[in-house]
């Protein structure tokens, strides 16, 4: 939760460099007009507040921060440092990456710097020493925003030498490291830690050799988390109170974001769907986000308020749809909505992408408008639900370390090389999304014991203590669920000897003889037992497992190829608890199908029953419990609230029983005290 917030922030990036003191003077008024109450600066800046080495130039900000406290618009204060400035690349040019084929970079892009290099840090730490001096006392400084989008990997001879030092702490000796990294497989044997080397395209090593590369991926977390420590420090020490973040990008496979945001106040990302992306998948990131944190509230640092230069086509957003993604944000635990622009550029890389204030540079325009709408909307909206919670009683186990393994490994190691884990995931997240069963995104290390059901899906790697934490959760009285590929390896990607599905034979009661792999036009076809299912069969896809019952009852067999009639889906009663083994990839109506029975026989349910494509959630602070209803369909749809009463803090409307609701909008409804009965979600 952001330290101290008395509202939402609603605002964003503003660029006022580009801007004559005219230009500015208009965009306060078009920021009262629109609701703007906070702006996000100067993450670009760094070449204008410190022209030379030691040389710094604070007037013009200083005189724009006068500005925004006459407008009482507060302020997340960025450090520069996403973009060092020319005289620093050119003076020390052992700041700039060298990329995977081994080309040094020249100065030129944002975010091109070496996390690792002494002299960016240096450099860093001294501007954001300087800005947290000189803006400590700030009254309307509420956020502190460390450089932009980290992600960039280099591969110079610093980070060889720090690569190398960190594997030297993490396996203690190279005869441990040998045995870790199983040398022995293709002669890959080392004696000293100098004669490891960095998987690039030079040795091939980021391809044909997946432990390397995935230790290699564990120290650029590590290392970037250290270069974002060596400026957050700094603002800690002259700034305590105020909440410190960095924005997560888009690309979020590149660091492993639950160990990232660990080190941050709170969770900020930026949020750019494509046009027409499935709400499910915009709605799955929104809670991965709310997971960073176990299940605290995050930010939405970007968003566009109309289009996305840089995507393949640049679509207008449709009307209504800006407020739409902007509230489906806070339904899921956003405590702000921001854009990335304010005021669209003069010229550059992103000249043309969307803006509140766009280059006709006045108020009459359709998206200035539609902002303006939200703005007023979230002034009436208060802090209703600031800071609120979602309380769940399912899960979904998410992990870096298992998305990088599994995309180097189905490349070379699996059967198929065409694995996409965000994108496997998200089938299981959509099944309890379409049923509008609130879920957590979980870490391995979380905490399991508030859960009732637990999907684990494609589980491959076992870190260690997470097969006792999954056993002691079911012989609790859980619900466990996982598929083929679990179980199978340990964190250096080692197989679990045995018989498959390894750490999980035990705990699932199977035995996995061998798995054939799919092509992607081919399917296999799951045949019920028992009516265990409202359907008599599911098409399957990608892997199907050939598996012997050790004491687990079998729910579905296989309809086609020399395996058919063997199992492909069993339960098995552990303790107090079932755990479920899915022997292939199901298709979403068995997952949905799956996903109801499992509720159902938990006593989960939805807040509401609803028209498919309404979108509901549940947000819970000190104060209130917050409603939140969108519909995503063309046409209008209707929920039934029963005998609850409740009202929508946008129309002031009271509602009950059944109602309906127009296309694509938007209901933001609190609970009446009376009414707060804490349904179980």
């Amino acid at each position: 939760m952001i330290k101290n917030a008395d509202r939402i922030y609603y605002g964003g990036d503003y660029n006022p460099d580009q801007w004559d003191e005219a230009t500015i003077d208009e965009d306060m008024r078009l920021f009262k007009k629109a609701g703007i109450n906070l702006v996000t600066l100067p993450v670009f800046s760094w070449a204008k507040l410190e022209p030379e080495e030691g040389v710094y130039d604070f007037t013009w900000l200083d005189k724009l921060m006068d500005k925004f406290l006459e407008n009482d618009i507060k302020v997340c204060l960025a450090t520069p440092t996403t973009a060092q400035p020319a005289w620093l690349s050119k003076k020390y040019p052992e700041v700039l990456p060298v990329d995977k084929s081994g080309r040094k970079r020249t100065h030129g892009m944002r975010v091109y710097f070496c996390v690792n290099s002494p002299k960016y840090r240096e450099r860093a730490a001294a501007i954001a020493r300087q800005m947290a001096q000189r803006y400590a006392n700030y009254p309307n400084l509420v956020l502190w925003h460390v450089a932009n989008e980290y992600g960039t990997y280099c591969y110079c001879p610093t980070c060889e030498a720090k690569f190398r030092k960190w594997l030297k702490n993490r396996y203690g000796t190279i005869e441990n490291l040998n045995d870790k990294w199983h040398t022995c497989f293709w002669g890959r044997t080392v004696y000293d830690f100098d004669e490891i080397m960095l998987p690039t395209e030079l040795n091939d090593d980021y391809r044909f050799n997946p432990v390397v590369n995935l230790d290699y991926m564990r120290f650029m977390t590590d290392s970037t988390i250290e270069c974002f420590e060596n400026e957050a420090q700094v603002l800690r020490e002259y700034t305590p109170d105020v909440t410190i973040q960095t924005n997560i990008s888009g690309h979020i496979e590149k660091l492993d974001q639950f160990k990232m945001t660990r080190h941050m106040d709170i969770a900020a990302w930026d949020n750019y769907p494509a046009p027409g992306a499935d709400p499910a998948f915009v709605a799955y990131k929104h809670d991965l986000m709310r997971g960073m944190k176990g299940g605290e509230s995050f930010m939405m640092q970007e968003q566009s308020p109309n289009q996305q230069n840089w995507q393949p086509y640049s679509k207008l957003k449709r009307p209504g749809e800006v407020r739409m993604i902007s509230y489906q944000a806070m339904a899921h635990g956003s405590d702000t909505c921001l854009y990335f622009q304010l005021r669209q550029s003069i010229a550059g890389e992103e000249m043309y992408h969307g803006a509140v204030i766009s280059h006709a540079g006045h108020e009459n325009t359709r998206i200035f408008r539609e902002c303006a709408q939200l703005g007023k909307e979230l002034q009436k909206i208060g802090d209703a639900f600031l800071g609120g919670k979602t309380p769940a009683k399912t899960a979904i186990i998410f992990d870096w370390d298992n998305w990088w393994i599994l995309e180097f490994a189905s490349k070379r190691c699996l059967p198929n090389d065409d694995f996409n884990y965000l994108k496997k995931m998200s089938k299981f997240y959509k099944a309890l999304y379409d049923a509008n069963i609130p879920v957590d995104m979980l870490s391995v290390d979380g905490d399991f014991s508030k859960y009732k059901v637990i999907y684990g899906p494609f589980l491959y790697m076992m870190k260690e203590g997470l097969k006792e934490k999954i056993e002691a959760f079911v012989r609790a009285g859980g619900t466990f669920v996982t598929t083929t590929l679990a179980g199978l390896v340990d964190e250096n990607n080692r197989a679990v000897f045995g018989e498959y599905p390894g750490a999980f034979r035990d705990l699932m009661g199977i035995w996995v003889e061998e798995s054939d792999a799919l092509r992607k036009e081919e399917r296999n076809h799951m045949v019920m037992k028992d009516g265990f299912l409202a359907g008599d069969e599911y098409a399957c896809m990608y892997q199907c497992d050939i598996i012997h019952p050790r004491g687990a009852q079998v729910l579905a067999s296989y309809g086609e190829d020399f395996y058919e009639g063997t199992p492909c889906f069993t339960v098995n009663t552990y303790g107090e608890g079932k755990a479920y083994y899915i022997g292939t990839e199901p298709d979403g109506a068995f997952l949905s199908a799956l996903t109801e029975k499992l509720c159902a026989d938990n006593g989960i349910r939805a807040p509401y029953r609803a028209d498919p494509g309404v979108e509901l959630t549940r947000r819970i602070n000190d104060k209130n419990e917050i409603v939140f209803v969108l519909n995503h369909n063309q046409q209008e749809a209707s929920v039934d609230f029963e005998n609850d009463r409740l009202i929508d803090l946008i129309s002031e409307k009271t509602v009950t029983g059944v109602t309906t609701i127009s296309p694509n909008d938007v209901m933001v409804l609190k609970k009446a005290e009376t009414d707060r009965k804490g349904k179980d979600s």
